[in-house]
């Protein structure tokens, strides 16, 4: 059974986690990654999250991947696929290491585009930003251990904010929770 959803207060060593993340893989990584991108709830200040770090490493094309993947395998990354996300390529995390979810994608990948418009969306816009901590509050109690079901209602917010730019209507989810 996977673990349940826990949501948290923002911690500020969130960034310093990540520059520490991104660093080592950068160093296995140059000249292929042109640059990695904290995305993600831990990359909004103010924002509750799952304490996991999530890491978008960008290449320039996607024939780099093989070589990518080559020099992750040292690091204890292996390679899982897309996960059903086209272009964007998942990897496990290394025993020993700060949580966190490591993805490459090339710099035209859609999912890397709406990811970095989601984190500079919610830092630009506090009210969005709490609207969707609160929801992912409740969806956390609701979907506890179903990760899937939790991932699948957050999915019409994060729509809507990007469409709007600025805080959505509360879903009808809301209402449930």
């Amino acid at each position: 059974m996977a673990a349940p959803i826990v949501i948290v207060n923002y911690d500020p060593r969130w960034p310093a986690v990540f520059a520490q993340l991104r660093d080592h893989i950068a160093n296995a990584l140059r000249p292929l990654a042109t640059r990695i991108e904290h995305v993600g709830s831990t990359a909004v200040p103010g924002l509750a999250a799952k304490p996991i770090i999530d890491l978008d490493v960008v290449i320039a094309t996607r024939d780099d991947l093989p070589a990518v993947i080559e020099r992750l395998h040292p690091l204890g990354y292996r390679h899982e696929g897309d996960l059903g996300v086209p272009g964007r390529e998942a990897f496990t995390t290394p025993p020993a290491t700060p949580p966190h979810h490591l993805y490459v994608c090339a710099a035209d990948c859609t999912a890397l585009a709406q990811h970095l418009a989601l984190r500079d969306l919610l830092r630009a816009h506090p009210d969005t930003a709490r609207a969707y901590g609160e929801l992912k509050r409740s969806l956390a109690r609701r979907f506890r251990n179903d990760r899937a079901a939790y991932t699948q209602a957050k999915t019409a917010f994060i729509e809507q904010a990007l469409t709007q730019g600025a805080t959505p209507a509360p879903p009808a989810v809301w209402l449930c929770g």
